[in-house]
């Protein structure tokens, strides 16, 4: 609890938000953070209410599960109706609104869907039901991609032929640029996600100093890690600077972690992605690449996503690119609370609304 508490540390908190309104001098700039738990652990301390008015926060598309797209529920949705299937998934898939289900509701007509810790429990509920066909929902960001990748490695060497992946696998770079290329909403800086980035390293964001002149700060998740980021952000701005700087230092290294990107490069090769409320971004999915074909759960089922018409007055898609805040929502406490959710933003434990939710 000692190094816990020293990133929690009163004082020294506010004696960062003083450095902060120093360098800020009366300027007025955004920045987004593009990770769950940065965006939970920015409201849960208060954050916001801790910096200078000049100092404007916006949550990017941060949550794996929130930027999943309608189609890929739907489809997960679409297998669990098989009599042979098994459907695998993290806890937060379950409550997720498809067009008409969701995967807590086809649980309750009697789907045999299960709730894991990790892809290796899906993959022994393959061997101990040899009989069936068990299906991982793959939703996840670079973070957990490792994992995934290691166990089709380990089934292969096993010779398991019943456990399958339906990918949904996003690379968050790709989407920052989509943000910053737009014309909706202007970026001054982006806190980077530490989780993410103690994969992929820092390499991969310098296009989005070099090319857009958008400065990069890679955060930790305690509230100085936060604040400090914040800091070296307004730093880079005030002193016309657009660099990718590391405040997570203790976990992030440059160039990331190399023998879990080349387990995913395996495994995984980029592919175009559907990103809720953004659409389609060139090369910001990862799809099971044809060597290990035989776990990938779309070929295998042979079905194709939907298009999916919906029309619910959920703005999730808007809220995930700093468009909108969820107060901003007709339906936020009213209609959509996280007993009752109608978007993913509400679902997820990561997501803007159920932050919002618990914690203003």
């Amino acid at each position: 609890m000692k190094y816990i508490n020293e990133f929690r540390n009163k004082d020294a908190s506010l004696k960062i938000v003083e450095d902060i309104k120093r360098v800020l001098g009366g300027k007025e700039i955004t920045l987004m953070e593009v990770c769950g738990t940065h965006t939970m652990a920015i409201y849960r301390y208060g954050i916001k209410g801790m910096l200078p008015e000049g100092i404007r926060l916006l949550s990017g598309p941060g949550c794996p599960v929130c930027v999943t797209d309608d189609s890929y529920i739907d489809g997960a949705i679409e297998l669990s109706r098989k009599n042979d299937v098994i459907v695998t998934t993290f806890g937060d898939m379950m409550k997720v609104p498809g067009s008409e289900s969701s995967l807590e509701k086809e649980k309750a007509n009697g789907s045999d869907i299960r709730v894991v810790y990790s892809v290796l429990d899906a993959l022994n509920i393959a061997v101990e039901n040899p009989r069936k066909k068990v299906v991982f929902l793959g939703v996840g960001f670079e973070t957990t991609v490792p994992t995934i990748a290691y166990t089709l490695i380990s089934a292969g060497k096993k010779g398991i032929k019943n456990f399958f992946v339906l990918s949904a696998h996003k690379v968050i770079p790709p989407a920052m640029e989509a943000i910053v290329s737009g014309d909706r909403v202007n970026i001054d800086g982006f806190i980077c996600p530490g989780h993410v980035s103690t994969i992929i390293g820092s390499v991969p964001y310098e296009f989005l100093a070099r090319d857009y002149g958008v400065p990069c700060v890679i955060a930790g998740f305690e509230p100085i890690d936060i604040l400090q980021s914040i800091y070296m952000l307004v730093r880079q701005v005030s002193e016309n600077r657009s660099e990718v700087e590391i405040q997570y230092t203790r976990s992030v290294k440059v160039e990331g972690n190399i023998k879990a990107r080349l387990i995913v490069d395996r495994v995984f090769e980029k592919d175009d992605a559907v990103w809720r409320g953004i659409g389609v971004i060139p090369g910001s999915g990862l799809k099971i690449r044809d060597e290990f074909g035989e776990f990938n759960a779309e070929h295998v089922f042979s079905f194709e996503y939907k298009p999916v018409k919906k029309n619910n007055g959920c703005i999730c898609g808007k809220i995930l690119q700093g468009i909108n805040t969820p107060d901003e929502c007709k339906l936020f406490r009213k209609v959509c609370t996280p007993e009752t959710p109608v978007g993913p933003c509400m679902v997820s434990s990561e997501g803007t609304c159920a932050a919002y939710y618990k914690y203003t």
